[in-house]
């Protein structure tokens, strides 16, 4: 049931906490784990309730009744922990890393990407069999308000897009892109294609190289 990643554009919820100028990285829910265990505890409870009441006999109606109420109990706090979960965002933008929480008291952490010494992430085995991660982030010996986040969907995804806006790497490349085909070796045993300047080429795709003729057609004038 979690939201698909934003990623480029704004959410009409995160406008309220993002500053103008930020370029959105990647922005998700966190993963629908984080509330298994609420909903099978209600369902678990659901069973539980219906069996008390067909087994008790009439004289034991109020044992009955007060499962009954609990089980609403265990629906309402299962309930809040789904309102809850819909309203947390974990967000990557180019300046910082944030996560909001909470729904009825409303809570911002933040950490600048510029503080960000290290990051790095586990999947447990239901991670792994689930799909999701938990990130844990190092910032140069100081404590920050945001330093680990836990359901992380997709981690692999995210934790490249994240490291490549800290180490600034392209976002065609950050995204495993395939290799521009440059077309083999030529018949002169040169490649057809060089890179003098990678960031150019980046933009611009591959530079073509001339011909080794038309080289040494020049030097010879």
């Amino acid at each position: 049931m979690a939201l698909a990643p934003v990623r480029g554009g704004r959410h009409p919820e995160l406008d309220r906490y993002l500053l103008d100028e930020e370029r959105l990285v990647t922005a998700v829910h966190q993963h629908w784990a984080k509330v298994a265990e609420p909903v099978a505890t209600a369902a678990a409870g659901l069973v539980l309730a219906l069996w008390v009441d067909a087994a008790l006999p009439r004289s034991f109606a109020v044992v009955g009744t007060a499962v009954w109420w609990l089980w609403f109990a265990v629906v309402g706090r299962t309930l809040y922990r789904l309102a809850e979960w819909r309203h947390d965002w974990f967000v990557a933008t180019d300046r910082r890393l944030l996560l909001f929480y909470g729904f009825v008291t409303r809570k911002v952490s933040m950490m600048p990407l510029t503080k960000v010494t290290d990051m790095s992430y586990s999947r447990s085995v239901p991670g792994r069999l689930l799909g999701y991660g938990r990130f844990v982030m190092e910032s140069a010996g100081q404590d920050q308000a945001l330093r680990e986040v836990d359901y992380v969907p997709d981690p692999d995804v995210h934790y490249r897009a994240i490291c490549g806006e800290i180490f600034g790497v392209p976002q065609d490349a950050r995204a495993g892109a395939a290799p521009v085909d440059r077309g083999g070796p030529s018949p002169w045993g040169e490649p057809l294609y060089r890179s003098p300047d990678p960031d150019r080429e980046a933009e611009t795709g591959p530079i073509p190289l001339q011909p080794p003729w038309e080289d040494r057609g020049r030097r010879d004038r």
